[in-house]
């Protein structure tokens, strides 16, 4: 099947009505608050805020959380942790949606993530707090995915870019309010409620979302997409337990260090290999690129993103509530650039935006890394963080439209469930190596400890620019 059939193919009956035939097409509502769409698209948005605010709000409280716990040396691993144990997730995910649909990995997804929540918010001690952030982040991947899923099954072509954006947008009030709110619950409730406010919202969230994909059942031919379902979860298990042993590896000293990092590193190739595209680790043309340019994207701003309240509480003596200021001004330069990116689907190439995006994002990077001199105005990183979020927002909604664009429907499962693991991978490896360096390096400097990461950080960016003209798509817009 070519991808303009795959484009033009029938959405599935969801219980949402039929979808348009190709005489109808010109008749498919443009908004995404139609009737048909309403109800979802408000309790997926819904989802993806709560997300945001988790993230938004963690981040900003983790340094407490760290000192609190005895735990800087981890501070790394708190969210690499998270993204690692995504990995499952994501390809489980995966298969589970092209199989049996998306409703049943989306609900369990939920309840995952919020039980993680809640033993993160319990937690006696930084190692318990990593082990509920896992478990948070197994649902997190089970999420993700199957919310791509259910955009590919149910909008038509023409309302997939907004909804991306949409969901993009979705970050406006959480990152407006998240990281401030965040702070002032540290300040004045403690840290623990910052994690054992969110299930709360997780069960709302669920009851607006759940509902109206009742009946989004599997594509056709999608049952057999589960054969090799054990085999890939297998590598997805050795992919979480290679980036658990860099982040542990990178703790060590003397030859230990090198008796895990070098296995735990053998092992991360080969199990990405078999579960990202064929090509993806050295961007080949097409699908395999799109995989890698969100990895890439995702790795150096997150990587950056999470040493920033870090850098500020450190360097620059700032509360909680002012460093996570700074991720919230980010946070919108992100939902700004995914809005202007929503309004210019029939604009220029794919490769424009891509390529404008990493070079905000780096530029972003150099930005917050001058932060480390005190002599370096406050107001410098904080106007080139907002840039670099205003990059991400460009960034995102293109590689989730070229990723569907590339995907008949029955394999729109797995490729999402690519996309969100090459995310993942690449982020959790930054952060370990960067993490590594930076415990370090601390001894010694804190100055070049945080610059080590964020030259990492750069780094990518920068190879991101170069391989952004390696995308390929049919279609001359997205």
């Amino acid at each position: 099947m070519n991808e303009a059939s795959a484009l033009e193919r029938p959405l599935a009956d969801a219980g949402l009505g039929l979808a348009p035939t190709h005489d109808e097409a010109a008749a498919v509502p443009e908004s995404l608050y139609a009737p048909r769409y309403r109800s979802l698209t408000i309790g997926a948005v819904a989802l993806v805020a709560l997300v945001a605010f988790e993230a938004l709000a963690v981040t900003t409280a983790m340094p407490s959380v760290a000192r609190a716990l005895d735990g800087l040396a981890l501070y790394a691993l708190a969210f690499g942790g998270t993204l690692a144990a995504s990995v499952v997730g994501m390809v489980a995910a995966g298969r589970w949606a092209d199989a049996r649909g998306p409703v049943a990995p989306l609900r369990q997804g939920i309840v995952w993530f919020a039980l993680g929540l809640i033993a993160a918010g319990l937690a006696p001690s930084m190692g318990w707090l990593i082990a509920g952030r896992v478990v948070q982040g197994f649902g997190g991947g089970l999420i993700s995915v199957a919310l791509y899923v259910v955009v590919g099954r149910v909008y038509p072509a023409q309302l997939r870019v907004r909804i991306f954006a949409a969901f993009a947008a979705a970050w406006v009030v959480p990152a407006v309010v998240g990281p401030a709110i965040s702070g002032a619950i540290v300040e004045h409730a403690g840290w623990r409620w910052v994690f054992l406010s969110v299930p709360i919202a997780a069960v709302l969230a669920a009851w607006l979302v759940l509902p109206s994909l009742r009946n989004l059942g599997p594509t056709a031919g999608g049952a057999d997409a589960d054969n090799d379902q054990r085999t890939r979860l297998l590598w997805a298990l050795l992919t979480t337990a290679s980036l658990l042993a860099l982040h542990y590896g990178g703790q060590q000293r003397g030859w230990l260090a090198w008796a895990v990092l070098v296995p735990a590193l053998a092992a991360l190739a080969l199990a990405a290999s078999r579960l990202l595209p064929r090509g993806a680790l050295r961007a080949a043309r097409g699908l395999p690129t799109v995989v890698s340019l969100r990895g890439i994207g995702a790795g150096a701003f997150f990587l950056t993103e999470a040493y920033i309240p870090l850098l500020l509480s450190q360097q620059r003596s700032l509360s909680p509530t002012w460093a996570g200021l700074v991720l919230t001004l980010g946070a919108v330069g992100w939902s700004s650039g995914s809005w202007y990116r929503g309004r210019t689907a029939v604009a220029a190439a794919p490769q424009r935006f891509l390529q404008a995006g990493m070079a905000m994002v780096a530029l972003g990077v150099i930005a917050i890394a001058t932060l480390v001199w005190t002599q370096a105005p406050l107001a410098l990183g904080v106007a080139g963080w907002i840039v670099a979020g205003l990059g991400m927002g460009l960034i995102y909604p293109t590689l989730s439209v070229l990723m569907l664009e590339l995907s008949p429907p029955e394999q729109q499962g797995v490729n999402s469930s690519a996309l969100h693991l090459g995310d993942a991978i690449f982020t959790a490896t930054a952060l370990a190596v960067g993490g590594s360096l930076f415990a370090a390096l601390m001894t010694r400097s804190h100055t070049l400890a945080y610059l080590c990461g964020f030259a990492i950080a750069l780094g990518l960016a920068l190879s991101g620019l170069m391989l952004a003209a390696r995308v390929r798509v049919n279609k001359t817009a997205v």
